[in-house]
């Protein structure tokens, strides 16, 4: 039997195999030959999109079309695409650096969803026609990086002189938080907005909103996060356990909206809102969603039914980025915010807002126009697990619990080493045949208990009653070694860090 090209590539022999793509015609499309080249242009969003997790369905639009599905499965997808004209008659714009910009915008879309689930998921209040959210996706030249930054919804901005589309009024420039800019003048001004504020040439512009967003997550089967301490704000009506949890549309919006948590308020939101993405990515690129062409179809419609987009985008040009990205991975992406200057920035007739660091905030930009990775190179990474209480504060006396010599000793010192604070001296378990590691811990430090236990995988939790602060492991026949985990540590407020897709996502 001879060996056939699929049409849906996954590894390196098969994506050489031609992707045959029919002609259009009127009635239904055909297949063509596609050229050879790499057409930097992503999608967007119809009316009135509204958060970060647009951003989450523009950036899944790239990856889906990764999987390299025949052109006919979408090109008809094309006329669902709402167009907009954000670069109109812009002039004085910055130079184009290289690779591929996209703006990705959240609006405020609640209207469009049924009031059983504006109820549900407390979306309650008249929708807001402006940004919540604003994300600059830089795609490499080569195709193998995306960098995502984050700009404030709260951030101080200069607004460049305009005109007004509807009054043909001429306003001059002044200070305004960086989400009134949509409001104020829609897609276009928000873009020679940031384009002000950046000096990053804006190549593509992608809006979205709630409805497109829960579309896209519930068409995908959920999306799986993992959070190391309880999630419960009253607000968004978010609720979720320590642990791992897959999210469905509404679920995954509650995640990305809450800003109630913690004093870091839309800083923490913007972090969760990357980890989603960095998850989303991961679920896009190894599940079989990409090889499974009516599971394609239904997402792709998900998305760009629901989003609008600059003219320039098209379906070939989906289709051909796409083909570059197919080896795109959470390995791949890297996240970060704006870095703050100043939290409670307060500005006449404005009021409280975020200002940046022009310093650093420069490097991050610059960054971008080189088309250099926000983050230095690095060796391999060795996975490292995030735990809710850091090894340092856990105290730890090591018993080995087998006949072998000198295993208390190696798992005391793997332990040490991880940063767990070991007696260093390790004894002989009162039973030598534990087949499965212990550890045994005081309830009262339960926390501390799931951390240790995290390092031991496998290990089993027994608590005792009256044991104290130091905790006990008992060494079996199935260790193995330790995991490398470390605390979360509390981040500084308007502190910002680069961290890659696969550290942000579920270890």
């Amino acid at each position: 039997m001879g060996l056939r090209c699929s049409r849906f590539p996954r590894t390196a022999v098969v994506r050489r195999c031609p992707v045959p793509a029919p002609p259009r015609s009127p009635s239904r499309p055909q297949r063509r030959p596609q050229p050879q080249r790499l057409a930097p242009r992503p999608p967007v969003r119809r009316k009135r999109p509204h958060w970060a997790m647009r951003a989450v369905t523009g950036l899944s639009v790239v990856v889906l079309a990764s999987a390299g599905i025949g052109h006919a499965l979408v090109t008809s997808l094309d006329a669902d695409i709402d167009r907009v004209d954000p670069f109109r008659d812009m002039k004085n714009r910055p130079r184009a650096g290289h690779g591929m910009n996209v703006l990705m915008v959240g609006t405020d879309g609640r209207d469009r969803i049924s009031p059983q689930e504006r109820r549900r998921y407390r979306l309650g209040g008249a929708p807001c026609h402006c940004t919540d959210t604003l994300m600059i996706v830089h795609i490499s030249e080569d195709r193998e990086r995306a960098s995502v930054v984050s700009l404030p919804r709260d951030s101080y901005a200069e607004l460049p002189p305009h005109t007004d589309a509807a009054t043909g009024r001429r306003h001059p420039g002044r200070p305004i938080k960086l989400n009134a800019a949509y409001a104020e003048g829609g897609p276009q001004l928000t873009v020679r907005t940031v384009e002000h504020m950046t000096k990053v040439k804006i190549d593509h512009y992608l809006e979205v909103d709630f409805a497109s967003f829960m579309k896209t997550v519930d068409a995908l089967g959920g999306v799986r996060i993992c959070t190391v301490r309880p999630l419960k704000d009253r607000y968004s009506g978010l609720d979720l356990p320590a642990g791992t949890h897959t999210l469905k549309g509404g679920e995954a919006l509650q995640y990305v909206r809450a800003r109630h948590l913690d004093g870091a308020s839309d800083l923490g939101r913007m972090q969760r809102q990357q980890r989603f993405l960095a998850a989303l990515i991961d679920h896009a690129t190894s599940s079989g969603v990409l090889l499974n062409p009516m599971k394609f179809r239904d997402v792709t419609r998900a998305v760009l039914g629901s989003v609008r987009a600059d003219k320039g985008f098209g379906t070939n040009e989906l289709l051909a980025l796409g083909r570059a990205m197919r080896d795109f991975s959470p390995s791949s992406s890297e996240f970060t915010t704006v870095p703050i200057e100043r939290m409670e920035y307060a500005v006449k007739g404005v009021g409280s807002t975020l200002k940046w660091d022009s310093v650093k905030a420069d490097r991050v930009f610059q960054a971008l126009r080189n088309d250099r990775p926000l983050a230095a190179a690095r060796p391999a990474r060795v996975p490292v697990r995030v735990v809710d209480v850091a090894p340092q504060q856990i105290r730890v006396q090591v018993e080995n619990g087998t006949r072998t010599p000198g295993l208390g000793r190696r798992a005391d010192a793997a332990l040490a080493a991880t940063g767990f604070r070991t007696t260093r001296l390790p004894v002989n378990a009162a039973r030598q045949d534990v087949r499965r590691t212990v550890v045994a811990h005081d309830p009262r430090w339960d926390r501390s208990a799931r951390s240790l236990a995290a390092a031991l995988p496998g290990s089993e939790l027994r608590a005792v009653k009256g044991q104290g602060a130091t905790l006990k492991v008992i060494v079996g026949a199935d260790y193995r070694g330790v995991t490398k985990v470390r605390g979360e540590p509390p981040r500084a407020p308007g502190a910002s860090t680069v961290v890659r897709g696969d550290e942000a996502g579920c270890s």
